[in-house]
């Protein structure tokens, strides 16, 4: 939990099976199936009892909500690593626009005070995953 006597964070393990099974309508013999396949982990107590996350609840509803669908397991499976892989390249992305950003900006700077550019060469990928390597005119 967070400080003071907010709600838990998303990521905190508080829901004992009983009540995980209750808020996401499906069996707890389901949830532990889903265990053991892999498609959900439960947080553990000392003694080893499971304790589930809110983020823990949505991906059970959504792993419902798929198999409900008609999706069979494997496919669940399937589903859930590409949209982890999506959230990944998202993020990623995020982080080259940013550092090109600075990038425009630092050379943007660099243009006011009439400083010379980069004399480093310019990477060019060939066909066949060759490098080519272009030097810019003095």
């Amino acid at each position: 939990m967070s400080g003071g006597f907010g709600a838990p964070s998303p990521d905190a393990a508080v829901y004992v099976i009983s009540v995980a099974a209750e808020l996401t309508g499906l069996h707890p013999q389901t949830l532990r199936a889903y265990e053991r396949m892999g498609l959900i982990q439960p947080g553990r107590t000392g003694g080893g009892g499971r304790r589930y996350s809110h983020r823990d609840l949505e991906r059970l509803r959504e792993i419902a909500d798929l198999t409900r669908a008609g999706i069979g397991i494997e496919g669940v499976r399937r589903i859930m690593e590409l949209e982890l892989q999506v959230d990944a390249l998202r993020a990623r992305n995020e982080e080259l626009l940013a550092e090109l950003e600075a990038v425009r900006h630092g050379l943007a700077a660099r243009a006011a005070v009439n400083q010379p550019a980069n004399k480093l060469p310019v990477l060019h990928r060939g066909p066949g995953q060759s490098v080519v390597v272009w030097r810019r005119p003095r």
